[in-house]
């Protein structure tokens, strides 16, 4: 597959990403949000094992393939999915969205660190400009600043773990098809957070019962597109162009989420949203290496002009 239609796979990626935010919202609600999100989980980790069985890759991970896994599980399933489903219940899906726009800025960030890539200046504005997006949308109310959210503070935690999870799986994806690795973290991390939710939420399976045809559609839309078709998409992608390019993309899951919140749930986009967003665009294309990319390219292409009009 070809770099561009690498990228138009992730374009439409985000789009159901997105608009996954609002069902997310509306499925945390209905139920007790832990323990059907490690149903939903599960429910997009047999979908994979089941897609990639008709298509004759599925084998036993490798002892070092196994710590992958399960490291990639712990931070990409269990931490982002408890802290995404507990924190979307104290947050409106407008403000989870706009706070899961910050992925693309702290993966260029923890990639920068862990893979010892020291930050540019443009980069380190980046990150500052991002920080500064962030700060606005965490502390903006419906009608202007207000307190800190102690749901915006958990849906953060949980874009920080999945960004943490994307240098693991650019690692194992060396070795280990990024699809398979997907479907075994999906499996492992419903488990354990089905087991959190059985501590947490005594009585959350007994609410299953009461949702209506209409809240299950949208749950299995929810498993299968997003969770289980979306990672499967993403984290192959990771494999290609690696864990803080493919992040770029993450992105374009704010711009989808502004507008799924506002067609479906009727939340209200304030100039603060638009304004922390504007931050937030300015950060990843600083901090992500897009500008420095541009402006190399820019230099490269002066030059070779330069070049061939000497020439001629």
């Amino acid at each position: 597959m070809k770099k561009w239609q690498t990228y138009i796979v992730l374009v439409f990626v985000m789009m159901i990403w997105g608009f996954n935010v609002p069902a997310l919202k509306t499925l945390v609600t209905a139920f007790t949000p832990v323990t059907i999100t490690s149903l939903r989980i599960f429910t997009a980790g047999v979908t994979v094992f089941i897609i990639l069985g008709f298509m004759r890759i599925v084998r036993k991970p490798t002892r070092r393939e196994g710590i992958y896994i399960i490291g990639g599980g712990l931070l990409n399933v269990v931490s982002h999915h408890y802290f995404l489903s507990v924190g979307l219940t104290h947050t409106s899906s407008t403000n989870g969205g706009l706070i899961l726009g910050t992925g693309p800025l702290l993966t260029a960030m923890l990639a920068s660190i862990l893979l010892r890539n020291r930050p540019t200046v443009i980069k380190v504005i980046g990150f500052l400009l991002g920080g500064a997006g962030v700060s606005i949308i965490v502390l903006s109310g419906g009608n202007g600043l207000a307190t800190l959210n102690m749901g915006d503070a958990m849906v953060f935690i949980s874009i920080f773990s999945q960004a943490l999870s994307f240098i693991i799986i650019s690692k194992a994806a060396k070795t280990l098809d990024p699809r398979l690795l997907t479907g075994y973290m999906l499996v492992f991390g419903s488990v354990i957070l089905f087991f959190i939710g059985l501590v947490k939420e005594p009585g959350g399976l007994d609410h299953l019962g009461n949702a209506s045809p209409g809240i299950w559609i949208l749950f299995f839309a929810s498993a299968m597109l997003a969770t289980a078709l979306g990672h499967m998409l993403y984290n192959q992608s990771i494999g290609k162009l690696g864990a803080a390019e493919t992040s770029i993309f993450l992105n374009l899951n704010t711009f989808f989420s502004l507008i799924g919140a506002s067609v479906f749930l009727g939340e209200s986009i304030t100039p603060y949203h638009l304004v922390g967003l504007v931050f937030i665009v300015l950060g990843v294309v600083c901090g992500s290496g897009t500008l420095e990319e541009m402006v190399i390219r820019r230099k490269q292409e002066r030059f070779l002009n330069k070049h061939r009009n000497h020439h001629l």
